[in-house]
């Protein structure tokens, strides 16, 4: 344990360095009843060794309990922390703060970055994390990513499945995901490693395909056929396929809500240490949020419900992440990723293969 202690510490500090976290700050570690408890005693250790003022800030659960099963995204947008005005106001007081609850898609989180307070979610174990430990060099290649998305004004997607979509963006920010929080007000996200945009408010037309292989979250699953998402007006118009279609169909229908038909952020993965393979590893997936299968190179990520955080009028607590293999994604018309490959040269990582970002190695 002293070693596994010590191990998981090494990695926090060399996080937390990234971030700039520095002697006299005072740094929170936000936890609730489903964090992890090695990643909290690995960030108090670390962020102690660093000469920080360290506290934790824990949140029991808020009633009613609203998600389906074990997984914190499945009803997004109202947290332990709503309503909850000191626990508020201590946040935006203090440095940085080491979120192992998730506060993602909350207003709360969206209040406390604007108070200046840098801020790092942390929700995979840590054999995950250790994977998966950022470096400069991510962030180089995400910034690059995101410089393209914020001067693009359309995103087109195709794909040999018959994705055929076309996106107008510009209206809302970008985001880019890089695993450390280093300016004030930066949210991130470790492990991580892509950046995503939001359609412009009621935007986008055509065809996505979901293809064999492709990713569902929050159901944590592979999909085993195809799905045939038509797309009007920024709105999922019909789902098409067997049973995993009728079961994305009836959950988001269960929601009683339009604004879960809506297109939230779209994006591509830049993270040559993710694995698709990884979630079927995972015997227990309830301690993962599925990190690898949203980050992996080249993957497009497609997903669905809200864009108020970006400051859109969609605040639908539903909220789907599907991950998409052998994807072509252009922004004005330029290839970033073509067939699941990064291509655009300032985001590529040398020697990546597609989908599993490993050296390719000749064979002899």
């Amino acid at each position: 344990m002293y070693s596994e202690s010590l191990n998981d510490a090494a990695m926090w500090l060399e996080v937390l360095r990234l971030s700039r976290v520095k002697p006299g700050e005072t740094v929170c570690v936000l936890t609730g009843a489903a964090s992890n408890e090695r990643n909290f005693r690995a960030a108090m250790r670390a962020s102690q060794e660093l000469g920080c003022t360290t506290f934790q800030l824990h949140i029991p659960p808020a009633a009613p309990i609203r998600t389906v099963g074990a997984d914190r995204t499945s009803f997004v947008g109202v947290t332990p922390l709503t309503g909850n005005r000191a626990a508020i106001e201590t946040l935006k007081n203090v440095s940085f703060v080491a979120d192992l609850m998730g506060l993602l898609h909350s207003p709360e989180q969206i209040e406390i970055l604007k108070a200046g307070t840098r801020m790092l979610m942390v929700l995979e174990p840590p054999e995950i994390l250790a994977r998966m430990i950022p470096t400069e060099d991510d962030k180089r290649r995400v910034m690059a990513c995101d410089a393209r998305l914020r001067r693009a004004k359309t995103m087109k997607v195709t794909s040999a499945a018959g994705t055929d979509l076309v996106l107008p963006i510009g209206q809302f920010p970008s985001l880019p995901e890089y695993g450390y929080a280093d300016e004030p007000g930066h949210w991130d996200h470790w492990p991580s490693g892509f950046t995503s945009t939001w359609p412009n408010e009621g935007q986008g037309d055509g065809t996505v395909v979901i293809d064999v292989g492709d990713m569902l979250f929050p159901f944590k699953m592979y999909a085993t056929s195809r799905i045939t998402l038509r797309i009007e007006r920024g709105l999922i118009r019909s789902i098409e396929g067997g049973f995993e279609a009728e079961y994305l169909k009836e959950y988001m229908a269960s929601y009683n809500d339009p604004g879960a038909y809506g297109i939230s952020h779209v994006g591509y993965g830049l993270q040559p240490r993710a694995k698709w393979t990884a979630l079927q590893m995972q015997h227990d997936k309830s301690r993962t949020l599925g990190m690898d299968g949203r980050s992996f190179y080249g993957n497009f990520l497609f997903s669905t419900g809200p864009n108020s955080e970006a400051g859109g009028r969609n605040n639908s607590p539903c909220h789907i992440d599907i991950p998409m293999r052998n994807c072509t994604v252009l922004l004005d018309g330029e290839a970033m990723v073509r067939d699941g490959d990064v291509v655009a040269a300032d985001q590529r990582v040398a020697g990546a293969g597609p989908q599993t970002g490993v050296q390719l190695v000749a064979a002899e």
